[in-house]
């Protein structure tokens, strides 16, 4: 008769370890009828997937991974400075070193040089790619992240020096620590797991790690043109986790809006004037930029500009019941930014217009006084900076001429001598993603495997452009998988990670990742 060993390795099992059967094959030894029992029942479990043990290894090294993102937050990689650009290629070397530990097949893709306002060109962040596995019978995820932060001083009101990750009541603060330095090293540390224990990863795994997304990412859209028939060729699915929950509750994230981002710029006399001089005998660029500002949209928040709330896709009954099932607290939201009425008081309406409705923001307005004290200056030419946030079905290229044709219709009105130029230096794409197709059935699955709850399927107000980048380009599907709390502050003070987004992020990686390989 076979021994349990030589039976599991017969059936060459996924997962089960040779330790492990070893110690079932000396428990079982005394009972064989119980043997012969439970080798009826093993083409059910031969396969069966260690979460436990995988669990349990990542449990084991929390103080690890915390010291992985802090040396990481120790580099200032902000990509926005470019007296900082060594420690931003020193962060992309960190990224390729720690990838090739795994063993990785890694390369460092040079992507060109950035040009400066005054001429001169600076060479581009290298983005690292690597690959994890190439086994043709099994599905290949590609990983995309980014390891460039926004600035930060300790003087902007930092409570802890923002590059000093600083552990206060199981809170990581430091910026970069969950915009995006902590899910990036989550993703590597749920792959190192399953390498750790010797087990088969359950997919192929490819990165693609940038460092300009905070900035635009530059010359990314260029390489992932270039990419497309051979780093991308073989690529099933493409995960994003550069993103939050909106609640204590997990989320998988499902869209997210485009932007379109104006320069209104009004200019009239030559030169600044006096106002005590001049003023009531010039028709002044200020008070024509803020008319037209003023046009854009209405005090309850209707956007003015035709044709823009026509384009919008109908809300159906099927998501407004989605919204109606978000854990989403309204007085919540209100008290975190420190307000006391907003635009909605419903949930529903609140979420809507956060994420499926396009909205305007007017951001500031360049040439004019704006120091402290008091300056009497007409300004001779002023900048007004604006945004119009899209949203399925709208098209930037018609918001372009939309946005440009009715500024300068309320302009002609006005009768003003000054003149007026609107650019357009922004038009970023929505991207929206299908629920129902198995990359969300799987995150799904493993939220609930890791979490023990539903995750809510949110969308995100802001633009994650790549998204659209990979959709269009490479046709792949793609999921939004975040681990980020819906309390992180990305891009402001006290940015954070909590221990428990971290280390339970990571478990839900290495759990997705079997989920996907399950999809038929």
């Amino acid at each position: 008769m076979m021994t349990l060993q030589e039976v599991f390795w017969v059936h060459k099992p996924k997962y089960i370890t040779r330790a492990t059967v070893r110690q079932l094959d000396h428990q079982l030894s005394p009972n064989k009828m119980f043997v012969v029992t439970l080798l009826a029942v093993i083409p059910a479990i031969i396969n069966a997937h260690p979460f436990d043990e995988l669990h349990q290894y990542v449990d084991d090294h929390v103080e690890d991974y915390v010291e992985a993102l802090r040396q990481w937050v120790a580099v200032e990689s902000d990509s926005s400075d470019v007296t900082k650009r060594p420690d931003l290629h020193r962060m992309m070397d960190m990224t390729a070193e720690k990838l090739k530990g795994m063993g990785a097949e890694v390369e460092m893709v040079d992507i060109g040089t950035q040009e400066l306002p005054d001429g001169t060109t600076l060479p581009l962040p290298k983005v690292v790619t690597a690959q994890i596995g190439n086994d043709s019978n099994k599905h290949t995820v590609c990983i995309y992240g980014h390891v460039d932060v926004q600035p930060a001083k300790k003087e902007d009101g930092w409570a802890t020096d923002p590059y000093n990750l600083t552990d206060i009541d199981g809170k990581l603060y430091g910026r970069g620590a969950s915009d995006n330095k902590a899910p990036v090293l989550a993703w590597i540390h749920a792959v190192e797991a399953y390498q750790a224990l010797n087990l088969d990863l359950p997919v192929n795994v490819k990165f693609i790690i940038e460092g300009m997304e905070e900035t635009g990412s530059n010359g990314l859209d260029s390489m992932i043109v270039a990419k497309r028939d051979t780093f991308f060729s073989d690529v099933d699915y493409i995960i994003i986790s550069d993103c939050g929950w909106l609640s204590r509750r997990p989320a998988l994230t499902y869209g997210t809006r485009g932007n379109c981002y104006f320069f209104a710029e009004v200019e009239g006399p030559k030169q600044d004037l006096h106002s005590g001089v001049y003023g009531g005998t010039v028709i002044e660029p200020m008070t024509d930029l803020i008319g037209i500002l003023d046009s854009l949209i209405s005090p309850s928040g209707k956007i003015l500009v035709p044709g823009i709330r026509e384009a919008v896709a109908p809300f159906s009954d099927e998501e407004w019941k989605m919204y109606q099932d978000i854990e989403f607290d309204v007085d919540t939201y209100k008290s975190k930014i420190g307000i006391d009425q907003l635009m909605y008081n419903n949930k529903v309406d609140l979420l809507a217009h956060r994420w499926r409705h396009p909205t305007v923001s007017i951001h500031g307005i360049e040439g004019a006084f704006s120091a402290s004290g008091s300056k009497t200056v007409i300004p001779a030419k002023v900048i007004g900076k604006f945004s119009i946030r899209q949203v399925p079905d709208m098209d930037p290229a018609m918001v372009k001429k939309q946005v440009t044709d009715y500024l300068h219709s309320v302009f002609t009105k006005r009768k003003s001598p000054n003149k007026l130029t609107v650019t357009m230096i922004i038009g970023a794409k929505p991207w929206l993603a299908d629920t129902k197709h198995p990359l969300y059935e799987a995150g799904i699955a493993a939220v609930k495997r890791v979490f023990q709850v539903e995750p809510d399927l949110i969308r995100e107000g802001g633009t994650i452009p790549i998204a659209r980048t990979f959709q269009d380009v490479t046709k792949k599907n793609i999921i939004m998988l975040p681990i980020g709390g819906f309390d992180d502050g990305l891009h402001s003070q006290n940015e954070k990670m909590s221990r428990y987004n971290y280390i339970e992020g990571t478990k839900l990686f290495i759990s997705y990742l079997h989920e996907v390989a399950e999809i038929k």
